[in-house]
Order: structure tokens, then C-alpha cells, then sequence
């Protein structure tokens, strides 16, 4: 049974980056549907700050380094620290991300054991899918991820090879996973927003690549803009697991090659891919109700 058309209302969600930018807007969105959020991210900006003071426990802050997964591992009791015992996030938004620095870049290769940046950008969502699944699975509940790509995930550019080279993985690991809405009722999917008007092309940091990538305001969507479309892909099941999205000026709710690329049909279609997911579908049945199995004493 696929996840189709859900409400935010009543609903927890997950946001890694959440301190600022899309992903901020995003958090204001939810908490106005009705969501109680969990930011994730290194720190606060004073407005995210402002927004947790004032939100009567609506939506609570936990310090998170997405490179790490022990911190991503500890976001699902972060929620019941947050929200109750018994919480467990319903959405949960891969946002955290980082546009080719000077210290993780295919140019200046400083680095010497990996490119975090492939950790940030690529790494953190797809551990963070897991994670959500198994946490899902575990109370028996459907589940959304929203993975937040790029543009740059379905394109390229010779001047951020890394950051590319990230997103298209991102893409290529939401379009692995569109069986999972209909298999699992647990829906990923992945929005690809151009150029927004975030800390990423407004903050101190972000001076020296202005010029480079002709940044202007005027090529720029606003994150609001982005975060509504992120709304939709969560709460509206024409949206199924495996879609893309993309955001960009004058392209705003571009559906992109979707879930139908993976989709199979015909008897022996279904055999392969019966036999194909064999192992994948025998874990995710150990998983399913661990959670609700242990609540009533069942071992």
C-alpha cells in the first residue's frame, strides 16, 4: 500500500539543516500545518533561535553533524526526548548541504582520506533514509523522506564536479528506492531547486563564488518558494516514492522523470523483481512492528 495523500497535522518531522535557509522555511510551513519539527543542524541562526523560543515546545532544536552517523543514529531519540516516549517522526527532510568549499572541492583537493562534502551531500541522506525506514518500520507506521538535491543532481558543471557529482547521487539513490512506497508504505523522494536566495549564495562565505556563478536576485527563487513545492511532495500522494521535482526560476513544479522509471509490470516482470527484492523485502519484515512488539511486552 503506497503512502498517497497524508497531512502534516498531528505529524513530527525531521529536519536536518533545519537552522536556516529552505530548510528553515520548510519548518515554519510545518509547524503552521500542524507539525511538531525537530531541527537537526550544527547550530541556530538567531531567527531559528527566535522560532524555537517562541513555539510553546512545538518544535525543539538537537546539535547534529550530519558527516557523523552517530549523530544521525541518535536523532530518533532526540524526537522522543523532544516530543514523548512514544514519538516517532513521521517525515523527515534530508536538508543539510554544501556547495563545493575551498576545504571538500575536486579543485583545491586539501583533503586527504575523503571528500566530505560526498559525505554531507550524499552520505547524510541516503544513512538518514535508513534510519527513518527503521524507525518507521519499527512503530509500524507509513513514513516520508524528502531528500533535498539540486538542479545540479540532473545537470552538471565543469567548476563544482564534487557538488554534481553528490546531488546526481542523491537522484540516482531516489529513484533506487520507489519501490519502497508500495512495498514498505514508506515514500522517498527528492526536490532539485536552481538557484535560491539562501546563506549558501548570500552568507560571508559565499562572496568569492558571486561573480563566478553570475549570481543575481533576480535568477534567484525565494526559499519559501522551495519550501512550499517540499510541502506538497510530502502531503500529496500524486507524488509517489521515487519522484523528482524540480524548482527553478520559471520552472517552478517541473515534475521530472519519476517512480514510472522503476515501476515493473507483466508477470515476468514481476517475477524478477520479486526474486530481485527478495533479500531487501525478508530484512524490512524483521523490521516492521519491533517497536510496538516490545511496548507490549513481546519479545
Amino acid at each position: 500500500m503506497v503512502v498517497g495523500d497524508i497531512s502534516l497535522s498531528d505529524k513530527i518531522a525531521v529536519v536536518t539543516g533545519g537552522g536556516s535557509g529552505i530548510n528553515l522555511a520548510f519548518v515554519r510551513l510545518a509547524l503552521n500545518a500542524g507539525a511538531k519539527v525537530l531541527i537537526a543542524d550544527l547550530k541556530l541562526t538567531s531567527e531559528a533561535d527566535q522560532l524555537v523560543k517562541s513555539s510553546s515546545g512545538n518544535v525543539e532544536f538537537a546539535k547534529c553533524d550530519v558527516s557523523i552517523w552517530a549523530d544521525l543514529k541518535a536523532l530518533p531519540k532526540e524526537v522522543t526526548k523532544a516530543f514523548g516516549s512514544d514519538a516517532v517522526a513521521d517525515v523527515w527532510i534530508a536538508g543539510a548541504g554544501v556547495f563545493e568549499p575551498k576545504w571538500s572541492s575536486f579543485l583545491e583537493d586539501a583533503e586527504e582520506e575523503h571528500y566530505k562534502q560526498m559525505q554531507i551531500n550524499a552520505e547524510h541522506p541516503m544513512k538518514l533514509t535508513r534510519i527513518a525506514m527503521r524507525s518507521c518500520l519499527g512503530a509500524n507506521k507509513p513514513g516520508v523522506v524528502l531528500i533535498v538535491a539540486s538542479g545540479a543532481g540532473i545537470t552538471g558543471n565543469y567548476a563544482c564536479p564534487i557538488y554534481c557529482a553528490s546531488k546526481h547521487a542523491v537522484v540516482g539513490f531516489t529513484k533506487s528506492m520507489a519501490p519502497a512506497d508500495a512495498d514498505e508504505h514508506f515514500k522517498v523522494v527528492t526536490i532539485c531547486p536552481g538557484m535560491v536566495s539562501t546563506p549558501l549564495w548570500t552568507g560571508e562565505q559565499a562572496k568569492d563564488v558571486h561573480a563566478q556563478f553570475s549570481y543575481t536576485d533576480d535568477v534567484c527563487i525565494t526559499p519559501e518558494e522551495v519550501a512550499e513545492a517540499m510541502i506538497e511532495m510530502v502531503e500529496q500522494g500524486k507524488y509517489g516514492g521515487g519522484s523528482l521535482l524540480e524548482v527553478a526560476k520559471g520552472k517552478l513544479r517541473n515534475e521530472l522523470e519519476s517512480h514510472q522509471s522503476v515501476v515493473v509490470t507483466g508477470a515476468e516482470a514481476k517475477a524478477w523483481a520479486d526474486q530481485c527484492y527478495a533479500p531487501m523485502r525478508e530484512v524490512y519484515k524483521k523490521e516492521r512492528g519491533v517497536m510496538v512488539k516490545s511496548s507490549n511486552g513481546a519479545h
